[in-house]
């Protein structure tokens, strides 16, 4: 998946910002949780990679959890949202795509659909819902305004991939370290895919670029059910900084 440049959260998703009907009536039933997985539109060399993303999604839809992704229906993203879609059904998934990477992350599914808009689209019965964009910015903020808006245990979860997968992995949790959300962020880290980043950052922690305790902004998790626990018992460090974004 690849990605656009930094885009800083506009104001209408930043935590602080979001009222959900279980915070106007404490006596309604919580939206459902929601996780942004970012991840490959490739299936990698070790079939590891696939599997993991198979299980993430079964697990997801066990307990379910509520799919946005970045749209492809090929390698890891399209194996996540396939495996919800085969338990849960389409309504489980949302896919969001800038329509320039339409031809490059899409199969064959995407021949004869088109939207409202006259975009291809692929199955929806096969992957869920899809949503064609203009460009990478308006598809990460709507990606993490879902996220902000669902119920407890809501978050981003990084499978295996290449550089697009580590950028919105990287940005979403600066966005994090900066106060604009509070939503967890976890690493599954097959096979010690991840175990050069989690060097690194303890290697800025050790240079004082990196406060200790937003080292643990990104948490880790070796398997499916590892991930979406970590998600659920995060805490926010006390490290970030309390910065204001409402008039930005």
């Amino acid at each position: 998946m690849e990605s656009g440049g930094a885009s800083p959260m506009p104001t209408s998703v930043t935590a602080s910002r979001i009222s959900t009907p279980s915070m106007l009536n404490p006596n309604a039933n919580p939206p459902q949780a929601k996780i942004c997985v970012y991840c490959g539109s490739s299936a990698g060399k070790s079939p590891k990679h696939i599997e993991a993303a198979r299980a993430l999604g079964k697990v997801m839809a066990q307990k379910n959890i509520g799919l946005v992704y970045g749209g492809g229906t090929v390698g890891l993203m399209g194996e996540v949202a396939k495996t919800i879609v085969s338990i849960n059904g389409p309504d489980a998934v949302h896919g969001i795509i800038p329509e320039a990477l339409v031809k490059w992350e899409r199969d064959d599914t995407y021949a004869d659909k088109k939207d409202a808009n006259g975009y291809h689209v692929p199955e929806k019965s096969v992957y869920g819902r899809t949503t064609v964009v203009q460009d990478m910015h308006t598809r990460k903020r709507m990606m993490a305004q879902e996220v902000l808006e669902g119920g407890p245990g809501s978050g981003f979860i990084a499978l295996s991939g290449g550089f697009g997968t580590m950028e919105e992995l990287l940005e979403t949790a600066t966005w994090n370290q900066l106060g604009i959300h509070c939503r967890g962020v976890c690493v599954l880290n097959i096979d010690g895919f991840y175990d050069g980043l989690l060097d690194w950052i303890h290697k800025a922690v050790e240079e004082q670029f990196l406060k200790p305790g937003n080292a643990g902004i990104i948490v880790t998790a070796s398997d499916a059910e590892g991930a979406i626990q970590a998600l659920q018992d995060y805490k926010v460090s006390e490290a970030r900084y309390g910065l204001d974004w409402g008039q930005q």
